[in-house]
């Protein structure tokens, strides 16, 4: 992990940590203590369903450009890229084309095709984000009372949000565009390597071409859309109720709507490419809209903290504990696939 990273990370736990010494650790540990097991085994168990689904969903992208591999082996792929995403300052990206290398590998295809079945599972991932969050802002506008200036960042946050996602779907299928920003990128990048140009040019042409041809390919087949967007919106209620539920552990009838609202916008941040995973930034909106909402600090801090290890630091364990399983060395590798 770089220096950078690592100062990032620090500062993101800097920040929770203040916020903890500020609310007061005493009065949150005794929150701590009123939860309810019960409730908090059910979060658990709804996260690992949808670890399920995630996995499900992206199965259904790889199935379409006829890549076999089991679902028991995409899992292990998929939670070394959700580490990643998550302790990388990357708008949760950086996991994606170490997920694309790693299906390459070990199904033995392109890396374009596999990188392809990637991008198209981040993009049924995208849509009900985006319809969530545009409803999320028109109701924390309304119930929530906060600041204009907050409203508007949030409103450019899901504008620019639209607009990267048009940019990747329009590039996807439109070849001319694809190659003038893989020839714009390889050309940056020639900035700061020491390959040929001519060479990176080539290069970038072919990846965009397969790409392409992969993702146009998923589009035909009906099934990636037909359970690929249901499972979306599932993934996305599921997230929302296992917020609901740890709330429900301390005691608190928080309403489904303000749940919603709350982790929509704190996962809005987590994109911010700054802070990895958005630690720090998240958990401090998070605590700060559920206070604004009524919910007492040290409950809103309490319930947070709980929710931010079960989302978050789990799934970043479980993907760095099987990181080995296909070599620390992937990164690099992603990096020499095209020399």
């Amino acid at each position: 992990m770089k220096h950078k990273t690592l100062i990032l990370l620090s500062i993101g736990i800097i920040i929770l940590v203040g916020m903890i010494l500020f609310i007061g650790p005493g009065k949150i540990e005794n929150a701590l203590k009123i939860a309810n097991l019960w409730y908090l085994t059910l979060a658990l168990l709804i996260q690992f369903v949808i670890y399920g689904l995630w996995t499900q969903r992206w199965s259904i992208n790889v199935k379409s450009v006829n890549i076999h591999i089991k679902k028991l082996h995409l899992f292990p792929m998929l939670m070394v890229g959700l580490a990643v995403n998550n302790l990388t300052p990357s708008a949760r990206g950086g996991g994606e084309p170490i997920r694309g290398y790693i299906l390459s590998k070990y199904s033995d295809t392109t890396f374009e095709k596999s990188f392809a079945t990637v991008i198209a599972d981040r993009g049924l991932d995208t849509f009900p984000f985006m319809v969530l969050a545009t409803i999320s802002i028109i109701f924390a506008v309304l119930y929530l009372n906060l600041p204009t200036s907050v409203i508007y960042i949030l409103i450019i946050a899901v504008i620019l949000l639209l607009v990267v996602f048009s940019i990747a779907v329009y590039m996807s299928f439109n070849l001319e565009f694809g190659k003038k920003v893989s020839l714009w990128i390889a050309r940056l990048i020639k900035k700061f390597s020491k390959k040929e140009r001519s060479k990176l040019e080539e290069n970038a042409i072919k990846a965009v071409q397969g790409f392409q041809n992969s993702i146009k390919t998923m589009v035909k087949d009906r099934n990636v859309l037909m359970y690929g967007l249901p499972i979306s919106f599932l993934i996305w209620i599921l997230e929302i109720l296992r917020v609901y539920i740890v709330f429900s552990a301390f005691g608190m009838d928080v309403s489904f709507i303000v749940i919603a609202e709350v982790f929509i916008i704190s996962s809005m941040l987590g994109l911010i490419p700054l802070i990895p995973g958005g630690l720090g930034a998240v958990d401090g909106v998070m605590i700060l809209l559920f206070s604004a909402a009524g919910v007492p600090p040290t409950i809103s801090a309490a319930a947070t903290i709980v929710e931010r290890l079960i989302s978050f630091w789990m799934t970043s364990i479980i993907g760095a504990v099987m990181l080995p399983y296909f070599g620390t060395s992937v990164v690099e590798k992603i990096s020499k696939k095209y020399d």
